[in-house]
């Protein structure tokens, strides 16, 4: 198992080549179960938990700050609708992080090693084109979805 030091590396300020310099995001998200919640996230992704409450759990997903809030029927409303992106029927809405390809490869083994199912298996996307992309879709279990892209060159990101 990839041990959550190896992925858990950018943190707060962190520069990256062609991004200027980041601050750490923070995003609150239903869920219709905490025990669940803890451990796919925990346990699955590796993001260390912070504070917590009977209604909610901080998780650091890579230096920024989600946090899961127990929501009744969280799981129905989750996704609005999908967007064709590439060929592929992209969920909406998402959340996820960038990251490099080789901790987005070591992410990917974890995630696949613990049986989650893909909306989106792990591929490229926009091949030889502005923007190349490795990306993955998922869903944790309340039916949020979750994006982890990864590129070669970060000053691609916002390539047109």
């Amino acid at each position: 198992m990839i041990s959550q030091a190896s992925l858990w590396q950018t943190r707060p300020g962190a520069r990256i080549a062609g991004v200027s310099s980041l601050t750490p995001f923070h995003i609150a998200f239903p869920v219709d179960d905490l025990d669940a919640a803890r451990t796919f996230y925990r346990e699955v992704l590796g993001c260390p938990e912070g504070r917590s409450s009977p209604e909610w759990i901080d998780f650091d997903l890579f230096g920024h700050q989600i946090v899961a809030h127990l929501t009744p029927r969280a799981r129905h409303e989750s996704v609005a609708g999908h967007n064709a992106v590439d060929g592929h029927e992209v969920p909406v809405p998402h959340f996820g992080v960038v990251l490099t390809p080789h901790r987005w490869s070591q992410l990917a083994e974890r995630v696949k090693a613990a049986g989650v199912k893909f909306v989106i298996e792990p591929h490229t996307r926009f091949a030889g084109l502005p923007g190349e992309q490795s990306t993955m879709f998922f869903y944790d279990p309340s039916g949020n979805a979750l994006e982890f892209k990864a590129f070669a060159d970060f000053g691609q990101l916002f390539a047109k």
